[in-house]
């Protein structure tokens, strides 16, 4: 009996948790916008060069900009998964995670050291640079990646329906059952066989479900007796004028 009592209040416990996650990495995102104002304003002070003390206001306030930002950006970045996670599943939701904890690090750190007095725009153009050149690289994967994003949230079928796709690219139509909605493939599975489809090709086809009365097999009527099933033959012609 205690037990079981002791197991619902840690599950109490965890749902509180949850709850006041997300309070937790706003109060810290606060503490972080509050730090970085204060470290600037102490920079731009006249004092600044010959006063030690707001010397240490300033790089002191820059290093609480800088823990908590990272703690804000963590935080967000779990919670945002945990929010997205039911609806969109486990890839997507990690894609959003990775993303947020990757903009706001750099964010964070571009920021930190623009309050240290550190020269970045050389970082920065080194980064845009970069960030060009892998995305004209990886220009197909990432076009996969938005469309999965569109799929998942535009929400054209989901895993377990029986739909039909019908596309040039796909070389005409084809049926499935979805299996999976992944991060660059959608799996179909097609008589016992699963396929993998790009996500872009299955968002740039026309989708639909599979009518229910469709009958794959060709119905051919027999020649002679007019029966459905059997093999087609020559009518004979009619009489000519003798």
């Amino acid at each position: 009996m205690n037990n079981g009592k002791q197991i619902d209040l840690s599950a109490q416990v965890e749902r509180v948790k949850r709850r006041t996650r997300p309070w937790k990495s706003i109060i810290a995102l606060l503490f972080a916008i509050a730090a970085a104002v204060i470290s600037h304003r102490s920079r731009r002070s006249p004092f600044t060069t010959n006063d030690l003390a707001n010397q240490f206001i300033t790089y002191g306030a820059a290093v609480l900009f800088l823990v908590f930002g990272i703690a804000a950006t963590y935080g967000l970045a779990g919670k945002s998964r945990e929010l997205l996670q039911p609806t969109a599943g486990r890839a997507h939701s990690a894609i959003v995670r990775y993303a947020i904890l990757i903009v706001g690090a750099f964010t964070t750190l571009v920021i930190a050291l623009v309050l240290f007095g550190v020269d970045v725009s050389q970082i920065v153009l080194g980064g845009a640079i970069t960030t060009i050149f892998v995305s004209i690289a990886a220009q197909q994967a990432l076009g996969n990646v938005f469309a999965g994003l569109v799929l998942v949230f535009a929400r054209p079928f989901k895993v377990g329906d029986a739909v039909r796709l019908r596309s040039g690219a796909l070389g005409g139509m084809l049926d499935g059952i979805v299996t999976d909605i992944g991060i660059t493939y959608v799996r179909f599975d097609t008589d016992g066989s699963v396929m993998s489809i790009p996500n872009s090709q299955v968002l740039n086809a026309v989708v639909g479900p599979i009518p229910a009365d469709q009958d794959d097999s060709p119905v051919v009527a027999d020649g002679k007796s007019g029966t459905p099933g059997g093999p087609e033959q020559p009518q004979p012609r009619p009489a000519g004028p003798t």
